[in-house]
């Protein structure tokens, strides 16, 4: 399964009580070959990145960090595994590990948002 990130933008569907990010975070990622970032923000969110690298599946093994409304510093470790969705919208389903800011781990879900219907920001 090829899947390609460049300019796709995501939204949290579901997450785990100890992450920060919710309905309100905006994901937006690129890619370059096997090479995928992201930067995020909104809700609890005050400013984020996140670097990947992707295999043939679309399944991205990636760090992020992140500071918070509070001014805190957060990071991690997360995978990604890929579902296309029957409208040919990407999920990704997440399961992550707080390595600085945060404690524990979870899982988490975010989908495509389609272009008609993203904001701006």
């Amino acid at each position: 399964m090829k899947i390609d990130y460049e300019g796709k933008t995501f939204r949290p569907v579901s997450n785990s009580a100890a992450g920060e990010v919710g309905t309100e975070t905006v994901f937006h990622y690129h890619q370059h070959g096997r090479l995928v970032w992201a930067e995020y923000s909104g809700g609890e969110i005050a400013s984020a990145h996140l670097f990947a690298t992707c295999d043939h599946e679309g399944c991205l093994d990636m760090a992020y960090h992140h500071v918070n409304k509070s001014g805190k510093l957060m990071a991690g470790f997360c995978n990604s595994t890929p579902e296309i969705l029957l409208d040919g919208r990407i999920r990704l389903y997440e399961s992550w590990t707080w390595t600085l800011g945060g404690q524990g781990s979870g899982e988490s879900t975010i989908e495509e948002i389609l272009r008609s219907s993203q904001q701006h920001f």
